[in-house]
């Protein structure tokens, strides 16, 4: 199989099967996966993403790291039998997903926002401007810029408290929803 780096979506499925294809995700936004027999639900989503796989696909499908919040999104496989516990457990991965997209997102830009206004303002502190005389961008040591992290770490510790405490509810319950799935489908096939 051919394969270019860069382009690749990696399918990844609960089976230990990883190949590779020759797609790519476009956008930072995520899209779902719909069954042949129903209409896109999440067209927008989908339209958004610039990639839809192919209604045979069986695997979930991770794209390459969004420019904003750094993590790969995910378009969700959805089985034709889909019952009710696995949509649940699929809605939920992917609402935690895309809650952890945004926030991430907006972490960031804040992040970068302030780490700019902090370097802008050693820099005039010191009297010098944005560039050398060669027009390469100034940086400040990493003595000074160490202070700019642990400021910044330091005003925004409630958020990223509250963040590791709905990421671990959310895990714990996609976990039991993980292990009520699996003990469903072997009692499925165990029963005929």
């Amino acid at each position: 199989m051919n394969v270019k780096a860069g382009s690749n979506l990696i399918f990844r499925s609960l089976r230990p099967c990883y190949t590779h294809a020759p797609l790519s995700l476009r956008s930072s936004y995520r899209g779902h996966r719909q069954s042949a027999s129903q209409p896109p639900k999440h067209a927008k989503r989908a339209e958004r993403t610039g990639f839809s796989p192919a209604a045979t696909s069986k695997y979930d499908w991770i794209g390459p790291p969004d420019r904003l919040s750094n993590l790969r999104p995910i378009i969700y496989h959805i089985p034709e039998n889909e019952t009710p516990q696995e949509r649940k457990l699929r809605r939920l991965r992917q609402e935690t997903e895309d809650w952890n997209h945004e926030f991430w997102a907006n972490q960031n830009f804040t992040f970068s926002k302030e780490k700019e206004e902090y370097v802008r303002s050693q820099l005039s502190a010191k009297g010098l401007s944005e560039r050398d005389d060669d027009g390469r961008k100034r940086t400040l040591s990493s003595e000074e810029m160490a202070v700019f992290y642990k400021h910044f770490l330091d005003k925004n510790i409630t958020r990223h408290a509250s963040y590791n405490r709905e990421w671990y509810r959310r895990n714990f319950t996609i976990t039991l929803l993980m292990a009520k799935v699996a003990l469903h489908n072997t009692w499925r096939t165990l029963t005929g």
